[in-house]
């Protein structure tokens, strides 16, 4: 059978892993990318600014590229795409409030933003020999889709983040009924959310939330400063709402949050009052009973609003008392310990606090079980591809989806760079392309690789140590050092037996390498490295990264 009677779905990222999701779909000469977003580093990948997917596949055969589909505006789905487009030419598919969003990174990073094209939801886009419809999904951000893929070998359906929010406050819940005639007609593959696969029952709707901000208002006495994600444009909206119910002016705080709601206002996706919104430094003419001060910092990110105001760093909010912080998001796993600090120095000025724990300020975007089960109830898929999930929330999916019925067999837990290859009559993993991740650091891209984060690891937790010494070119008899100066490791004042002890190991390490007849300086430089690397270990029990550094000169001149 030829390879274009078969359809491949290619995930290059957001398996085994919350964020950076970005799929593609290639069948004989056409492929399109669903979705290209972006993760942010762990705490091991030191001075690392963002992580995108390894783009190397597709970059290789980007003739077959058709265009990005993309289901919604969130950084994990959208952020890499500027880096994409840098090196590959090709449309952006979405809907309007993703253009907004998408066209304020072009702009940011130089790029044409006539190359992204709006497409209204139930509007289907040909691409090829396959084509992708976009299908209305609950979320927390508006304009969110489902991608149904149709190729000749049958449909794939995307689900993107979503949620069965039947009372969500822009009126428009998740298109069941579309959803249900694809899956009358037959759905070949499902690709699935399993965020939130963990939780059992349904998740909250955003409606409850905006009512117990209604509440939490009409209680408050003084200022209100609440912390939500500024991508959540629905909690945001939700926010103002309650702040005009009471007649307060809403500040916002964060760059993000600025750009999100200036965006998503032109574009009409939120409802505010002429007068509501005021610049931050006005806030001084207010009495602190009148404002609401909208901020960003919900994980504790260090240079983040929220953040700010609790380390008493914050240039236009002095935190007090009197104040009311409210933490409206939930905690994105590994950053449980900067949102506790964050919160223990709100603690410490006094702040009346509130979280998800306390009261219902946070509703999640994403799907618990029941409403898993009701997607794939309606879809009823030939096979599934648990997707957007760590392994542990892949694995669980496809235990209720075994629950369900569905044959082990036809449940694919995938890697990133799997290929999942489909006939009309079988599908399975095939092969493996490259994947993985790419590190942007400043405006370097994949040039910080795993021996530079290597050394960054060593210095932060050892320090350095350089050896200068000079050498005569023609004897190599010694001219000058050896010099060592420490940086992270000791202070050499008060350790200055232990710098003249290593100068004495480093004139025995050259004196060795002289019997020897060692002239090569690499072979010098590795000798006096490890000759003072057992010295220090021995001494105090530390590693630092050691750097000599020889210099040769002739008739007095470098």
């Amino acid at each position: 059978m030829t390879n274009e009677k078969k359809l491949r779905i290619i995930p290059i990222g957001g398996l085994h892993e919350v964020g950076k999701n970005c799929a593609l779909v290639e069948y004989g000469n056409d492929m399109i990318m669903i979705d290209c977003g972006l993760t942010f580093p762990n705490e091991e990948m030191l001075g690392v600014d963002i992580v995108i997917p390894d783009f190397t596949y597709v970059e290789e055969n980007k003739q077959k590229l058709k265009g990005i589909f993309v289901t919604h505006g969130h950084e994990d789905h959208v952020g890499a795409i500027p880096y994409f487009l840098k090196n590959v030419d090709t449309n952006v598919y979405c809907s309007k409030l993703t253009k907004g969003l998408i066209e304020n990174k072009f702009k940011e990073h130089g790029l044409n933003p006539n190359k992204i094209k709006m497409v209204n939801v139930n509007n289907t886009v040909k691409a090829g020999s396959l084509s992708a419809e976009f299908i209305r999904v609950s979320h927390s951000i508006p304009d969110s889709c489902a991608i149904a893929v149709k190729s000749p070998v049958g449909t794939i359906i995307f689900t993107g983040d979503f949620k069965m929010d039947f009372t969500p406050i822009d009126n428009d819940p998740t298109d069941i009924q579309r959803l249900a005639e694809l899956g009358k007609k037959g759905v070949l593959a499902l690709f699935a959310d399993s965020t939130n696969v963990e939780r059992e029952g349904f998740s909250l709707s955003e409606k409850v939330v905006g009512e117990t901000f209604v509440e939490i208002f009409g209680q408050a006495k003084s200022r209100i400063i609440v912390a939500t994600f500024a991508s959540n444009l629905h909690r945001v909206q939700q926010i103002i709402t309650a702040a005009e119910k009471y007649n307060r002016k809403v500040a916002l705080s964060g760059r993000s949050m600025l750009n999100n709601v200036r965006i998503a206002n032109e574009l009409g996706y939120l409802n505010i009052k002429k007068n509501t919104l005021i610049d931050m430094k006005a806030i001084k003419k207010y009495a602190d009973d009148e404002l609401v001060i909208l901020s960003t910092g919900t994980q504790g990110e260090p240079l983040s609003a929220l953040t700010r105001m609790a380390n008493k760093e914050h240039r236009q909010i002095t935190l007090n008392e009197t104040d009311m912080v409210i933490l409206s998001s939930s905690a994105i796993p590994g950053n449980e310990m900067a949102i506790n600090t964050t919160i223990n120095n709100l603690t410490k000025i006094g702040c009346k606090i509130i979280y998800s724990s306390l009261a219902k300020v946070h509703a999640s975007g994403h799907a618990c079980q029941e409403e898993i089960k009701l997607m794939y109830q309606l879809i009823k898929p030939k096979y599934l591809i648990p997707a957007h999930g760590e392994i542990r929330q892949l694995q669980k999916h496809s235990e209720i989806a075994q629950d369900m019925g569905q044959p082990k067999e036809n449940i694919f837990i995938c890697e990133n760079g799997d290929v999942i290859e489909f006939t009309k009559k079988s599908a399975g993993i095939k092969g493996k392309v490259q994947a993985g991740n790419v590190l942007v650091d400043g405006s370097g891209i994949g040039d910080v690789g795993n021996i530079v984060l290597k050394d960054r690891k060593h210095l932060s937790e050892d320090g350095l140590l350089v050896v200068s010494i000079t050498f005569d070119r023609h004897t190599q008899e010694l001219l000058a050092g050896p010099e060592i100066v420490s940086r992270g490791f000791v202070y050499v004042k008060e350790n200055q037996d232990i710098i003249e002890n290593a100068k004495d190991v480093v004139l025995r390490s050259i004196n060795k390498c002289k019997k020897q007849d060692i002239k090569a300086l690499s072979q010098i430089k590795y000798q006096i490295r490890e000759d003072l690397k057992s010295y220090i270990y021995n001494e105090l029990g530390r590693d630092p990264m050691i750097l000599p550094v020889i210099s040769e000169i002739e008739d007095g001149k470098y």
